[in-house]
């Protein structure tokens, strides 16, 4: 038999339509139903490998834990990875496609809605009901030709949609009854309810404006759902939500300060150590210094190592970093930021903007050459101080030099991963997910002299999703959401 469908779209961008979908995924799983999340595009810098062996959004990826299902390739077909200079490395069912500007990537939608239907199609045909989750906004109207995200795909597949309102950045009624009002009618016409989200305060305050709302569009209100302040403790799909507030930490022994590039990638890296109660991990966007107490600097994963590490220095970041170092501090590079700790930076084919070669930072006696071949896999191995790791490698290019001699890891095959000076203050490493494994994380606590891990980050993610699971059943008519899919 095949699945039902439904699609989530937004008014906007950030208004929660991964979070709701990953929280109906796991209220639908606890139920019995087998579901598989589906985006037709996406676009972000923080993805996940799969285990048929390509990248996903890493919404997707959260998705499909919720579901409690495999993340698969074809639950995010089409995924756009923003670089400098050249637009989007476009990703398609896994593998890198190509690359494109914005004005290229419009011409070639077409060919790509080919790969969307046939992925679609594949998920139907294993499992009960697939959740479709659009990108961006209903009523980019501008964008509607030859559409693949949101109402191209759901008008092409005959998919229901349901939109979803965000009220904690205000104007949610205008933006519901304003998209009604700008989308063709046909489009409109898909539309079976709406979801107002992100709500502050006592419900029965807005209960007039889900009428109102009801009335002006013609659409059934499925629910009005309060703001879910633990959706922090889950891996973002977004940057913006690198700008968030965090809770304070008085508590805390250890901070980490991580500078935030334009191009920053695979940021959830960084999630397990927001999540320890003895860290203060400090985010610095340019124009605000590196902490000068900081106990343990991270240079994530960059989709753009080479924009991103002029935008370092343009920021004075390096200097910051020198001046942590000579205080006795440590610095670890994670996948670009490993590749900007090195000497150099040698992109001979003009993979990231124009061939030729820049400086590094030089504190890694390595340097880097950028390859058109990405290395995407799991891993497993030990840190050099012999604590175990699991994780994942997503990058291309080689890094090699003497510092490799001392080298960041050893994975189970023997081969060797990343670099570190002989001091053991600078490091760097391929690897993904390194602080979601306990062991790891707890080797580093201790070796900053923050005690033991406080958490088990895994259990940690599951349990979130299970009360984000109860949150939606409490606030959204979910077997009316059964009812309008189709």
């Amino acid at each position: 038999m095949t699945a039902r469908a439904l699609m989530f779209q937004g008014t906007g961008s950030d208004v929660g339509k991964s979070l709701i979908v990953a929280g109906l995924a796991r209220a639908l799983s606890t139920r019995g139903v087998k579901v598989a999340p589906f985006k037709p595009q996406n676009m972000s810098n923080n993805a996940a490998v799969t285990p048929d062996g390509g990248e996903i959004g890493r919404a997707q990826a959260l998705q499909a834990r919720a579901a409690r299902v495999p993340p698969s390739v074809h639950m995010n077909p089409v995924l756009l990875k923003p670089q400098s200079e050249i637009g989007a490395q476009i990703v398609v069912q896994g593998r890198v496609f190509g690359r494109a500007n914005a004005a290229d990537f419009q011409r070639i939608k077409p060919e790509l809605m080919t790969f969307v239907l046939d992925s679609f199609a594949k998920l139907k045909g294993d499992a009960d009901i697939v959740l479709v989750e659009g990108a961006g906004s209903a009523s980019e109207i501008n964008l509607r030709s030859n559409d693949i995200a949101n109402m191209g795909f759901a008008r092409t597949a005959g998919v229901p949609v349901v939109l979803i309102g965000d009220i904690d950045r205000g104007g949610v009624i205008a933006s519901l009854v304003g998209t009604k009002a700008v989308i063709d009618a046909e489009d409109a016409g898909l539309i079976r309810g709406f979801l107002v989200n992100k709500f502050r305060g006592d419900p029965a305050l807005f209960a007039q404006g889900m009428s109102l709302v009801a009335k002006a569009t013609g659409w059934e209100a499925l629910g009005l759902i309060p703001f879910f302040a633990d959706a922090r403790l889950l891996p973002a799909e977004d940057a913006v939500a690198l700008d968030g507030a965090r809770p304070a930490k008085p508590d805390a022994r250890v901070k980490i300060a991580v500078p935030i590039l334009p191009h920053i990638a695979n940021f959830d890296d960084l999630d397990p150590l927001d999540a320890e109660p003895s860290v203060d991990l400090v985010r610095v966007h340019p124009g605000t210094a590196l902490a000068g107490d900081a106990d343990l600097i991270i240079l994530p994963g960059s989709k753009a190592t080479i924009a991103d590490l002029a935008a370092l220095r343009e920021a004075g970041f390096d200097i910051d970093i020198a001046a942590h170092l000579r205080r006795g501090g440590a610095v670890l590079g994670l996948c670009g930021g490993y590749q900007m700790l090195g000497r150099a930076l040698h992109d001979p084919d003009g993979i990231e903007g124009p061939a030729g070669s820049v400086p590094g930072l030089g504190l890694l006696d390595v340097e880097t050459t950028l390859s058109g071949e990405k290395r995407l896999e799991p891993v497993t191995g030990t840190s050099f101080d012999g604590a175990p790791l699991t994780g994942y490698e997503m990058h291309i290019g080689v890094t090699a030099g003497p510092d490799g001699a001392r080298p960041f890891a050893r994975f189970a095959n023997g081969v060797a991963d990343g670099a570190m000076t002989a001091s053991g203050r600078v490091l760097g490493t391929y690897i993904h997910g390194l602080f979601a494994d306990d062991r790891q994380r707890s080797a580093w606590l201790k070796r900053l002299a923050a005690g033991e891990s406080e958490i088990t980050y895994e259990a940690l993610v599951e349990q979130t999703l299970d009360r984000l699971a109860a949150h939606l059943e409490a606030h959204v008519d979910i077997d009316r959401l059964l009812t309008l899919s189709r």
